[in-house]
């Protein structure tokens, strides 16, 4: 395995994480939906900055953690929306 897919794995389990403690309510999902859709969202962060000409370099860089949590941030808000009703029945 490549020790930079390894990094990004870690990246996106850590950022997902501060994205769920950010974001207020209760969020589903255990560490491995904490792990999708952090790397999701550090890709998503990673291209969002490369749009606007932000771009982190290697996993102690800041703007790397900001673009990755900035995008899980994102993610979780639309998965919360396509799990909101999800599990609930109607009367």
């Amino acid at each position: 395995m490549d020790l930079s897919f390894l990094g990004w794995i870690v990246v996106g389990l850590i950022a997902g994480a501060l994205a769920k403690l950010i974001l207020p309510g209760r969020q589903g999902g255990g560490w491995i939906i904490t792990l999708i859709l952090g790397v999701v969202g550090a890709l998503l962060g990673g291209f969002i900055g490369s749009l606007i000409g932000v771009q982190g370099e290697g996993v102690f860089n800041l703007w790397t953690w900001v673009l990755a949590v900035g995008g899980s941030i994102i993610v979780l808000l639309i998965y919360g929306l396509i799990t909101k009703n999800r599990g609930r029945t109607s009367a």
